[in-house]
């Protein structure tokens, strides 16, 4: 996207006119878009698109019709399936052919990883993360530190907020003779604020320190290219921004100049497939990164991420990031420019700056629960973060500009009506 800034309006006819001319407008049919609603939440979980039913569906009548001959006869011969899935992905995050594989779940990779890559030794045995990280990743520190033989509390260090954000220089800081590992988010999962992973990556390499980041709200909106940034290693779930469902197969990433270092957490399905099957009593990993595999793949979780990687292919990683800044930057002026003041008082969270943008907008506002619900009772899929925080995503590939616009008049409308009011202030299992 230009640098230059782009100049919007408030008029619904502008919101057409960007329709009109979107390279992307083409994909939203490819998807299922919710009837009577407007999905703001696929960086929680991403829509399903035609093409991941295809590649579902096919890969479950090849069980139907070949049985465990699926394994070596599937289209894509299921034996090979996260390692070619891995391949078809690593051109999303700027990677050679071997460096991503398909498997496990978000924290059983990260688990893997910090297995891996954390070795206290000496007075070198803390972990740096922060206070705003998504509190799946502290738990596993927590538990992989005590693991380690550590204490969480002298070993974890939780980088502090500065009004909701995180800089990079309060990171850096950190990094000190004492520090082993560094784990931090690319997106930030409430502001939606996008970390600078060159600039860390390079400032932890400096001081000797292992650096990896957990790309689950970035991977699929934003282009990265982890190779040209020395990245140590990276994981990501597949279920947001890449659209692949509930709880779709995970994904890791392993620079090429660390394969044969052993994994932390060793399984069969990690093995070299050249001696897999000799069922040796002796771990032979293989020789990329597939041998941070443990278990089995899970192909009914895997199989829709092939139809979608189909459609990031053809729509290009650059498109969509292009999209993306546009449409978060047209969110963020509306509200700002319509709803910034009494008697609304929505408030942005989210960078403003597009190199510090991922793709989703933190909307703040001290009844954020009440109007979120109320929001909902309209039609408006958004998602809720505690204490206060709304979060919208204006998905690129299925997520129009009008669609923004409308969002903007129901955010009006709940509060000129007082429809907030309607709904108690007590919280749903799902926020």
């Amino acid at each position: 996207m230009s640098k230059k800034a782009f100049r919007y309006e408030l008029g619904e006819d502008f919101a057409l006119r960007m329709d009109a001319e979107d390279p992307l407008a083409v994909f939203r049919t490819r998807f299922y878009n919710i009837p009577n609603s407007i999905y703001m939440d696929g960086n929680s979980l991403g829509l399903m698109s035609r093409d991941a039913e295809e590649t579902l569906m096919r890969v479950a009548n090849e069980w139907k019709t070949l049985g465990i001959s699926g394994w070596g006869r599937g289209k894509i011969p299921w034996i090979d399936f996260g390692e070619t899935l891995g391949d078809l992905e690593a051109t999303l995050v700027g990677a050679e052919p071997g460096e991503v594989i398909v498997t496990n779940s978000t924290t059983v990779n990260l688990h893997n990883l910090v297995a891996t890559f954390y070795e206290p030794k000496g007075r070198r045995r803390k972990i740096i993360a922060d206070e705003l990280n998504f509190p799946s990743d502290l738990y596993a520190l927590y538990a992989d530190i005590i693991l380690m033989g550590g204490d969480p509390e002298e070993d974890l260090i939780l980088v502090k907020s500065r009004n909701g954000l995180i800089e990079e220089d309060d990171i850096i800081e950190q990094m000190t003779g004492e520090v082993a590992l560094a784990l931090l988010p690319s997106v930030y999962y409430k502001s939606g604020q996008l970390t600078d992973m060159a600039r860390l990556t390079k400032a932890a390499h400096r001081k000797k320190i292992w650096i990896g980041f957990d790309c689950s709200h970035s991977v699929g909106v934003v282009p990265h290219f982890f190779d040209r940034w020395d990245v140590d290693f990276a994981f990501w779930c597949n279920y947001k921004y890449m659209n692949a469902g509930p709880g779709g197969t995970a994904s890791l990433y392993v620079n090429k100049r660390l394969f044969g270092i052993r994994p932390g957490l060793a399984g069969w399905w990690g093995n070299s497939r050249s001696t897999m099957f000799n069922m040796e009593t002796k771990y032979d990993p293989a020789k990329n990164a597939a041998a941070w595999q443990i278990g089995t793949i899970n192909m009914f979780s895997a199989a829709p991420l092939e139809g979608s990687l189909r459609i990031m292919g053809e729509a290009g990683i650059e498109r969509i990031r292009e999209k993306s800044l546009k449409i978060t930057g047209y969110l963020m002026y509306l509200i700002d420019e319509m709803l910034g003041k009494a008697p609304y008082n929505y408030s942005i969270v989210t960078p403003r700056e597009p190199e510090r943008r991922g793709g989703h907008v933190g909307v703040l506002h001290k009844e954020g629960w009440r109007i979120n619900q109320a929001l909902i009772a309209r039609g408006v899929i958004p998602d809720f973060r505690p204490p206060n925080i709304m979060r919208l995503a204006p998905i690129p590939l299925y997520v129009s500009y009008h669609d923004v616009w409308k969002v903007t008049q129901h955010l009006k409308a709940v509060i000129d009506n007082k429809e907030y009011m309607k709904f108690k202030d007590e919280r749903s299992t799902v926020t």
